[in-house]
């Protein structure tokens, strides 16, 4: 009596044991189908960022064109002359660049400090123990729901108080710990593995060595995280640099380009101009910090 060997079964495509299917043996319409999931993907792609583009796209047109031009109906599509003279003009008649170091120093400023503080507060609300602690984080939390200009009479007292009037400390003093920050670093932090942690006790690291060693290389999500938000809000920052920088020399882009406003009227290309240059840094820092940002911000939920 002969025996048979058993035989591998086939599935469906020609995959050998298991479910998958082999590319180079689907069938003509899988292929057509798996190209056309493709296409419409990769078109919902090039629609989406053509929105996203379009409206940095149009203050390059503008800040290109002449006044006149702009009343065309294809006014935003493509300029018929290029006048480079709205970027060089108003940088020669005010002082724009110091404007734009004014603000770079505040931003910097801000997110080194800001970046520090809300990670060894998020970090010791998150792993260390110590009395009130979660009546403490839900109080901090909690000022996030009180309009900034609720206390920016008494913010404005502590800085003529200490003589920061007119000066990037005072613009950046009643700024340094934010909420939202530390909101944010605490709950990525808890995801932290305390294994981690109890290890390096075991070691005989403590809590500074701990943080430094062991939770800082884990966080740069969130550190890019802090620096894009962190960045961004004080180099947009509009309403406090007014109130504490009276002296035109002292001003942030944001108040320049009000100020350019003012007197430049309705000469829309070179007011574009210069706002097309203001956010520049941005697109920097975002460019820089953008691989870890979009983990950062899906971690910062988890436990």
């Amino acid at each position: 009596m002969t025996s048979t060997s058993a035989r591998p079964s086939t599935g469906t495509g020609g995959a050998v044991g298991s479910g998958r299917v082999d590319p180079a043996r689907a069938t003509p319409s899988r292929r057509g189908a798996e190209r056309r999931v493709t296409g419409w993907r990769l078109t919902t792609a090039v629609l989406l960022a053509a929105v996203v583009i379009f409206p940095l796209y149009w203050m390059a047109v503008t800040a290109l064109s002449s006044p006149g031009a702009l009343t065309r109906p294809d006014a935003a599509v493509y300029p018929t002359e290029l006048r480079w003279e709205n970027f060089t003009r108003p940088l020669e008649q005010f002082p724009f660049l110091r404007w734009a170091a004014n603000s770079l120093t505040i931003a910097v400023i801000s997110v080194a400090l800001t970046v520090v503080i809300n990670l060894a507060a998020g970090y010791a609300f998150a792993k260390l123990d110590f009395p009130l602690k979660n009546v403490l984080f839900l109080a901090i939390v909690g000022t996030l729901m009180v309009p900034v200009q609720v206390v920016m009479v008494a913010q404005f007292n502590l800085v003529v108080d200490l003589g920061l009037v007119n000066t990037p400390t005072g613009v950046v003093l009643p700024r340094l710990a934010e909420a939202f920050g530390l909101f944010l670093a605490r709950q990525f932090m808890d995801a932290v593995p305390d294994e981690l942690l109890e290890a390096a006790r075991v070691d005989g690291a403590g809590a500074l060595r701990t943080f430094v060693s062991i939770v800082l290389p884990l966080s740069k999500p969130l550190v890019a995280v802090l620096v894009i938000f962190t960045f961004m809000w004080r180099w947009n920052e509009f309403i406090w640099p007014l109130i504490v920088l009276p002296d035109p020399d002292a001003f942030t882009l944001p108040l320049g380009l009000r100020f350019l406003q003012q007197q430049f009227g309705n000469d829309y290309g070179s007011l574009m101009a210069m706002s097309l240059l203001s956010i520049l840094p941005m697109l920097l820092v975002f460019a820089l910090f953008q691989r870890y940002f979009v983990e950062g911000v899906a971690r910062t939920g988890l436990r």
